[in-house]
C-alpha cells in the first residue's frame, strides 16, 4: 500500500512538472497572433478565475475563499502574492511571445537555488557545503551572462525572483492550493477586466482576429493554469520534499529543449558558458539533496 501511495504521488508531481515544461508548446499558437503579452496575461487571469470558481463548487472549497474576504490581513497577503504571480506570468508570456524560452528555462533552473537563499535569509536556515557551492556556481553563471556575455539575464532573474518570493509568501500564509489560486485570480480579475475594457475602448483589443486554435488556447488557459497546480498539491502531500525538489528540474529541462530543439532559438557560446555554470550549481545542489536523503 505504501508503495502504491508513493507511486501515485510521484505520478502527480511528474504530470505537473511535465505540463509546465511543455508550456512553450501550449502557448506557441499565440506567438503568431497580434495579441501582446499583457493582453494574454489579462485573458489568462480571467479564464483562470472562471475555471477556479467552477472547481471551488466541485470540491466545495468556496467557504475558505469567502472567509478570506472577511479577513483584511489575509487579503493584504494575497494581494501581494497575486501581484507576484501576475509579474511571473507576464514575464513568462513575454518571453514566449518574444522567443526567449531559453532565458525562461534558466529562470526556473535558478529558482530552487533562490529558494535556498531565501530560506537562509528569512528563516535563518543553515546552508551546507553543497548548497553554498551550488549558490556560488549559479551566481558565477549569472555574472558571466551579465558581464562577459554582455547581457543581464533579466527574464531569468525576474522569473526566479517573482516565483521565489511568491512561494515564500504562500508558505507564510498557508492556504489550500485551489482556494489560494482562486482568491488570487479573483483579486486580479477586476484589474484584468478593466484593462481588457480599456483596450476594447481604444480598439486595440485582439480577440475576434484570432483563429480557432488560438481561441482554444486562450479559453483553455484557465484549465491549463489550474490543473497542474492541483497535481502539484496532490503530489507534494504524498512524496518527500527531496524527491519533489529533484522532479522540479523536469520543467526547466523540457522548456530548454523546447526552445533550443523545437522552436529554434539560438544559443551562443558565451551564453552557453553561463548556462553551464548554473547547471553545475544545479547538479551540486541535487547531489547534496540526494546525500542528505540517504543520511535521513
Amino acid at each position: 500500500m505504501a508503495f502504491n501511495i508513493k507511486l501515485k504521488g510521484w505520478h502527480y508531481a511528474f504530470l505537473c512538472y511535465a505540463t509546465w515544461g511543455t508550456f512553450p508548446l501550449y502557448w506557441y499558437p499565440l506567438n503568431h497572433s497580434a495579441m501582446p503579452a499583457d493582453q494574454i496575461l489579462a485573458q489568462r487571469i480571467v479564464w483562470s478565475a472562471v475555471f477556479a470558481i467552477f472547481l471551488l463548487f466541485v470540491f466545495k472549497q468556496g467557504k475558505a475563499v469567502l472567509h478570506a474576504f472577511r479577513q483584511p490581513r489575509i487579503l493584504a497577503v494575497f494581494f501581494t502574492s497575486a501581484f507576484l504571480i501576475a509579474v511571473n506570468w507576464l514575464v513568462y508570456l513575454w518571453a514566449l511571445v518574444n522567443r526567449h524560452v531559453l532565458d525562461a528555462s534558466l529562470g526556473y533552473f535558478i529558482n530552487p537555488l533562490f529558494n535556498v537563499f531565501l530560506g537562509w535569509l528569512v528563516f535563518k536556515e543553515k546552508l551546507n557545503k553543497a548548497q553554498l557551492l551550488a549558490l556560488a556556481s549559479a551566481t558565477a553563471g549569472i555574472l558571466w551572462l551579465a558581464v562577459p556575455a554582455g547581457q543581464i539575464p533579466w527574464v531569468a532573474l525576474l522569473l526566479a525572483g517573482s516565483f521565489g518570493f511568491y512561494a515564500l509568501i504562500r508558505k507564510l500564509a498557508p492556504m489550500e492550493a485551489l482556494a489560494g489560486l482562486a482568491l488570487e485570480t479573483l483579486l486580479l480579475s477586476p484589474f484584468a477586466l478593466a484593462y481588457l475594457g480599456f483596450c476594447a475602448a481604444q480598439n486595440t483589443l485582439v480577440f475576434s482576429q484570432l483563429d480557432g486554435l488560438q481561441l482554444a488556447v486562450l479559453l483553455g488557459s484557465g484549465a491549463a493554469t489550474t490543473i497542474p497546480l492541483l497535481w502539484f498539491a496532490m503530489g507534494a502531500r504524498q512524496i518527500s520534499m527531496s524527491l519533489l525538489g529533484m522532479l522540479q528540474y523536469i520543467s526547466p529541462s523540457l522548456q530548454f529543449l523546447c526552445g533550443f530543439l523545437l522552436l529554434g532559438e539560438e544559443l551562443s557560446t558565451e551564453r552557453l558558458i553561463g548556462y553551464v555554470l548554473v547547471w553545475i550549481g544545479v547538479a551540486i545542489f541535487l547531489r547534496g539533496m540526494r546525500m542528505k536523503a540517504k543520511k535521513t
